[in-house]
């Protein structure tokens, strides 16, 4: 049975990024180990989001972000898209990549358009070249991304994220272990030993 690595995380999240990043590397010879995304929104209608012209953001990412990023050799610029997207509708969109068992690839493919090319992941467009490019059929994506019974399963799991105590993004849990924040390769590296000897 393989172990899992469960991450709450938010698309316009940078750690997020960073933290899964740092996840691929800590298990990138062990194929026995699976990645489950978990959805957690951290600004949800009808909360404004951030702008990157206010003081806010160019800050924390000049203290906190780049220079983790550096430290981690992990490329990623602040996004330019203002005010930044809602996810909510990307998320409906990976209720339906999970269900086509592209629910990794689609992560992905999305952390790395919006911090690494600067593309818009709230725009339907985008999200549906996104959705191709992750191996999914942008028809059927698009569909999804209107139809009810997708946005109950996203409901779903911002319940299950609300159960959990979900309030740091990212989190991760590895068996018994829960890490707010990133976590580096050794300490992912240390908790999946753990798991496996318990």
């Amino acid at each position: 049975m393989a172990a899992k690595i469960h991450i709450w995380s938010d698309y316009v999240c940078p750690f997020c990024l960073i933290a899964d990043e740092l996840i691929e590397r800590a298990v990138a010879d062990l194929p026995e180990v699976e990645v489950v995304h978990h959805p957690h929104e951290l600004r949800p209608r009808p909360a404004p989001t951030l702008r990157p012209e206010d003081p806010y953001l160019p800050e924390i990412w000049n203290r906190a972000v780049y220079p983790m990023a550096r430290h981690h050799r992990i490329p990623m610029q602040l996004p330019s898209v203002s005010p930044q997207p809602y996810t909510e509708l990307a998320f409906r969109g990976a209720q339906y990549a999970q269900e086509h068992g592209r629910g990794h690839a689609y992560h992905q493919r999305l952390m790395a358009a919006f911090f690494r090319e600067d593309l818009d992941i709230g725009d339907r467009a985008v999200l549906a070249r996104l959705a191709e490019e992750a191996g999914l059929d942008p028809a059927g994506y698009t569909q999804a991304l209107d139809d009810e019974w997708y946005a109950e399963r996203h409901r779903e799991a911002l319940a299950e994220s609300a159960r959990q105590k979900i309030t740091v993004v990212p989190t991760l849990v590895i068996g018994e272990r829960r890490i707010e924040g990133v976590a580096t390769e050794g300490v992912i590296r240390r908790a999946l030993e753990d798991l496996a000897v318990s």
